[in-house]
């Protein structure tokens, strides 16, 4: 009897060169903390009458493919990601490559992810999946994760894997000891927590099909989002907030000069907050700040991915 399952799953993830079909191969073996990546079909109830109190069979509704995957924020995997959030980068360098995603492309690429339990058999490969959300969490201490948010065409499940013998990442974690956060440039201090979240905002195209999944997921408006918390201080946020004009945020983790991530959103507005009293503690305030496009940039954000990796 396998009693822990969990720790023997195994998830293996590739790009797609058609919409829909798994590769039949460069699969990579993706560091994972949990997955609620899967199918589901609910029942409908009956509706009709005539037949007694005791209803009649349910119906089957359409199949849903969707879930959460918890992944690192590493030097090399992330970049994985990162490509499924904002589309290919640009990369530069020789032996210290630079890679830089843009936001605001309407060309996602498609994955096929694989995850596995080898020991009951069952491999699950989930095909056209496309990246709808990745958040993270900024603190002082405790493991730096994010969240990839996933919408699936649908799911397929063998007894065997379609994944080969992936790839895997030379895994470097950052952590949040590495991390910092700017504001146009400077240190930005008396930080206590800050929330990021990137949506491509997918819309599932739900025509009508016999094998009941859907025919694409397209990227609309995206979003950049967050939330900051902040130890008040000084007046510097508040300030701009009631001024009602935008700085940059940079939200960064370094390891060294080679190894680094770097998300800069150009242009942020934050609303004006509520400051409270509630005991002898100190003061914080929450800021619920929005990006939106530069025109010096020429995007809304801007990722730069430091490491030896020689593409994604």
């Amino acid at each position: 009897m396998a009693r822990a399952q969990g720790a023997r799953s195994q998830l293996a993830a590739a790009f797609e060169t058609t919409y829909g079909t798994a590769p039949a191969s460069g699969f990579f073996q993706m560091p994972f903390a949990r997955s609620s990546l899967g199918a589901e079909q609910p029942l409908l109830n009956s509706e009709l009458l005539g037949y007694g109190r005791d209803p009649l069979a349910p119906v089957k509704d359409a199949v849903t493919a969707d879930g959460d995957i918890e992944v690192p924020i590493d030097a090399e995997a992330i970049g994985f990601w990162l490509k499924a959030a904002f589309g290919a980068p640009t990369t530069t360098g020789t032996t210290n490559k630079t890679h830089t995603f843009k936001s605001g492309s309407w060309s996602l690429p498609s994955m096929a992810i694989e995850v596995a339990m080898p020991e009951i058999p069952r491999f699950a490969m989930y095909t056209g999946c496309v990246l709808d959300e990745l958040r993270w969490t900024m603190e002082r201490r405790g493991l730096l994760t994010a969240t990839a948010s996933l919408v699936a065409q649908g799911e397929s499940v063998a007894t065997s894997t379609a994944a080969g013998t992936p790839t895997a990442w030379n895994l470097q974690r950052f952590g949040h000891f590495n991390g910092a956060i700017k504001r146009d440039g400077a240190a930005l201090g008396n930080i206590v927590s800050a929330d990021v979240s990137y949506k491509n905002n997918i819309d599932r195209i739900e025509t009508i099909r016999s094998d009941g999944r859907i025919d694409g997921a397209d990227p609309s408006i995206a979003e950049l989002t967050g939330r900051i918390d902040v130890r008040f201080a000084d007046t510097t946020l508040m300030d701009q907030a009631l001024n009602g004009t935008a700085a940059s945020l940079e939200f960064s983790w370094t390891i060294s000069a080679n190894v680094s991530l770097t998300i800069t959103a150009h242009a942020v507005y934050l609303p004006r907050p509520k400051v409270e009293i509630q005991g002898p503690q100190g003061v914080q305030a929450s800021f619920d700040w929005q990006a939106a496009y530069d025109a010096v940039a020429g995007q809304m954000c801007t990722v730069v991915l430091k490491n030896t990796v020689a593409s994604y």
